[in-house]
């Protein structure tokens, strides 16, 4: 192979990358519910009935309990340290040249020849070959009904779902949702901080701890173990081309809408990180107190028949 175009396809798996969690970041804002407005107390005379007395008071611990939402639920401001932001700076505009000058006009050619089914199809294989890195990510988290749900969605799609092009395992019957977690996030909920922010000219925005994931998912994903290696990067660009198909766009809504592009994607990627790991937290811990409080269950009804 020449080496010009060995060149060019590496340019191409670097900008591929490089904008991975800003694209998801775009989907998760949402707004919280407005406040009950209740009637003052002193602007009625008459007497109430126990049915009406009852209904304010039903009303005042409804909007008693949307403020409580409101405020435990409120975005939590969450920063990182960026001692390297020249460094940071330099490779956010590289990588940015580089989605405009390549990977995008190349996702829009193939976005016009390959109908958005395939494109899909192609997705939801490259997923199902994510499985051993989602899979080892619960195990180390102790989601271990997760682990099962990703080995059953393995199975299901790998047999019935065409080698994974298909994915049954989502649909309402079986209802087996992919498990979103990876090894950075296996450290984060055990505790290790996200240290400092660092743009890698090949995968983007990362930090040291959420960079484990980048070694991990080299040595846990199939493809890597492909020969020769210009097969190897062959499949990495196809994949990553087909994903930024599907969502051309998002990358310039979101530098569009920022004053400073590089801080916005900075905020976005940390707000995202941030989120997955709270969110897995949430899930293990849910799950925890769930087993803690089936035996006591138990041991009360068992009780109760004595």
């Amino acid at each position: 192979m020449k080496p010009y175009i060995v060149f060019v396809l590496s340019f191409i798996f670097i900008m591929a990358g490089s904008s991975d969690y800003s694209f998801a970041v775009l989907q998760s804002s949402s707004s919280s519910p407005s406040p009950v407005l209740l009637a003052s107390a002193s602007e009625r005379v008459e007497v109430k009935s126990a049915d009406e007395v009852n209904q304010m008071e039903e009303e005042y611990r409804e909007d008693e309990f949307d403020n409580y939402v409101n405020d435990e639920f409120k975005e939590e401001k969450v920063e990182i340290a960026d001692p390297l932001e020249p460094f940071n700076r330099g490779m956010h505009e590289f990588n940015d040249k580089m989605y405009f000058w390549a990977i995008k006009p190349i996702a829009e050619a193939y976005n016009k020849v390959v109908p958005e089914p395939v494109r899909i199809s192609v997705k939801n294989f490259f997923s199902n070959l994510g499985f051993p890195a989602r899979f080892l990510s619960c195990l180390l988290q102790a989601d271990f009904s997760g682990a099962t749900t990703e080995t059953g969605r393995f199975t299901i799609n790998t047999i019935w779902g065409i080698g994974g092009f298909l994915d049954p395992s989502s649909g309402k019957e079986l209802n087996l949702q992919k498990q979103d977690t990876d090894l950075g996030q296996t450290l984060g909920v055990w505790g290790v901080g996200q240290g400092f922010y660092i743009v890698w000219p090949v995968f983007g925005p990362s930090s040291p701890r959420d960079t484990v994931s980048i070694a991990g998912d080299y040595f846990l994903y199939p493809v890597s173990y492909l020969t020769p290696w210009y097969a190897r990067l062959g499949l990495n660009v196809y994949d990553k081309i087909n994903s930024a198909s599907l969502r051309i766009g998002d990358y310039e809504a979101l530098k569009d809408a920022a004053i400073d592009p590089y801080i916005a994607f900075r905020d976005a990627y940390v707000q995202y990180r941030f989120k997955k790991i709270k969110a897995r937290k949430a899930k293990l811990s849910s799950s925890t107190t769930i087993e803690e409080e089936s035996p006591t269950s138990d041991k009360k009804f068992t009780e109760k028949e004595m």
